[in-house]
């Protein structure tokens, strides 16, 4: 299981830990691509379908919040991970890292056992627990370099993360992208349909 530790000689974990240099993961650009793609896809028509309709909300106030949230996304999916010799930091670029609160950091030698919860949605996601610490810690499982990740946290803590899969395929988000262009399409041909009959009229 995943919260047991691995049973090999000290001198071997010694030599496996020299090995591996300090390195930081990003968010997959695979998942970044798709989230942005569909963020994209779902907001872009509301601006000139408000303006053709005449709805009660202006266009300029939707164009600001789409900006808005469209800089909080990309800040969300510009999460870094970083492991060294001494522990495991998630954490963000400096202009979105004081709004996010999710950053954290965790020695090495606090972290006790990795133990999976599930998802609303059925997944698993997995928790780093810690004696010195009241609350869990999020595995980041949506990083490139996944696999590369777990063989860190084996080298330095001695879990055993066998059992630890990715929360999501690729190919799941390969299909969420698909179906974000083709509503891209849409949006197009929605677009294109709404400066028809506003010229029209």
């Amino acid at each position: 299981m995943s919260d047991n530790r691995l049973t090999q000689p000290s001198s071997v974990a010694e030599s496996s830990q020299q090995n591996l240099p300090p390195k930081t993961f990003s968010i997959s650009p695979l998942i970044r691509l798709t989230l942005l793609t569909l963020y994209i896809a779902l907001t872009l028509p509301l601006p000139t379908l408000a303006t053709v309709t005449s709805a009660p909300v202006p266009a300029w106030m939707l164009r600001t919040g789409i900006l808005i949230g469209s800089a909080l996304l990309y800040g969300g999916l510009s999460e870094q991970v970083r492991v060294d010799q001494t522990g495991i930091e998630v954490r963000y670029p400096q202009w979105i890292g004081w709004l996010l609160r999710r950053k954290w950091q965790l020695d090495w030698r606090d972290i006790r056992a990795l133990k999976p919860r599930t998802t609303g949605q059925g997944g698993l996601v997995y928790y780093f627990t810690s004696d010195r610490h009241q609350q869990a810690y999020l595995l980041p499982m949506r990083i490139a370099g996944f696999a590369e990740l777990l063989r860190y946290v084996e080298a330095y803590t001695q879990l055993d993360t066998q059992d630890v899969k990715p929360l999501a395929q690729p190919w799941m988000y390969i299909i969420l992208l698909g179906f974000s262009v083709l509503l891209l399409l849409v949006d197009a041909w929605t677009l294109w349909t709404a400066a028809h009959f506003s010229g029209m009229s």
